[in-house]
């Protein structure tokens, strides 16, 4: 129990930090790693309030650097989603939620590897598609800042305003799915001494990823962040079979 609870904290914060660096967000690698230790409502559930923290850390820690005009078209339509997302999740089983996440990694991470430069015009109807998409995706299987960076990158951000945005609109998508997961039991109260470890793992985490930010070749690293999303997708696409 000890060791298997250690090496879920190890994992949880090697994805927070590799979530801060990669502009991805650490739910694209934290949602598969804790389905090793979780069921798949809990990882929903503990996900959602590792980000609170998370993005509450990074709101601190880049409060001044954020864009507040791309903060409204892509914010408002991910908080209205993700809670549609969350509620169908609440309400509705799906046997293949698993089996889509496994699939969305694995077809991102190759889609990127081989396409690094594709952006997202700089369109109003497509920023505020993307952050409603990116907002649903969040909602229904836990993972969604991929698409919302894919937009965001169309509009040549600095890394700490890139972080800093993403992480506002972040805060409000997973404020509003943690009160709908929480509210409809997904995480048992035998999981809530996580709570504290998650916030200092959001808190470390955080700060190691702001340190790192810009002392790495940051190229190297999406190549190396790629192929372990490659990998952790279809380790989950396996396990589902």
């Amino acid at each position: 129990m000890i060791t298997a609870l250690l090496i879920f904290i190890l994992a949880a914060l090697v994805a927070e930090v590799a979530g801060t660096i990669g502009g991805f967000g650490s739910s694209i690698f934290f949602v598969p790693i804790a389905g090793f230790f979780f069921d798949f409502q809990t990882v929903l559930a503990i996900t959602a309030i590792l980000h609170v923290f998370s993005n509450t850390s990074k709101l601190f820690l880049f409060r001044k650097q954020i864009d507040y005009k791309l903060l409204l078209w892509l914010g408002v339509p991910s908080v209205i989603m993700v809670i549609v997302g969350a509620e169908i999740t609440a309400h509705v089983t799906f046997k293949y939620l698993q089996l889509i996440l496994g699939v969305f990694i694995v077809a991102f991470s190759i889609f990127f590897f081989f396409y690094p430069d594709v952006k997202l015009p700089q369109d109003k109807l497509i920023t505020v598609g993307a952050g409603g998409l990116a907002g649903f995706m969040a909602g229904l299987i836990g993972t969604g800042g991929a698409i919302r960076g894919l937009s965001l990158a169309a509009f040549n951000l600095s890394k700490e305003t890139f972080v800093a945005t993403s992480a506002a609109v972040d805060f409000g998508v997973d404020l509003s799915r943690s009160v709908i997961y929480l509210n409809n039991d997904f995480m048992d109260k035998k999981y809530f001494y996580l709570i504290p470890i998650l916030f200092g793992i959001a808190l470390l985490g955080s700060y190691l990823g702001k340190l790192i930010l810009n002392r790495i070749n940051k190229e190297s690293f999406r190549k190396i962040v790629l192929g372990l999303l490659f990998l952790i997708g279809t380790i989950e696409v396996i396990k589902w079979f």
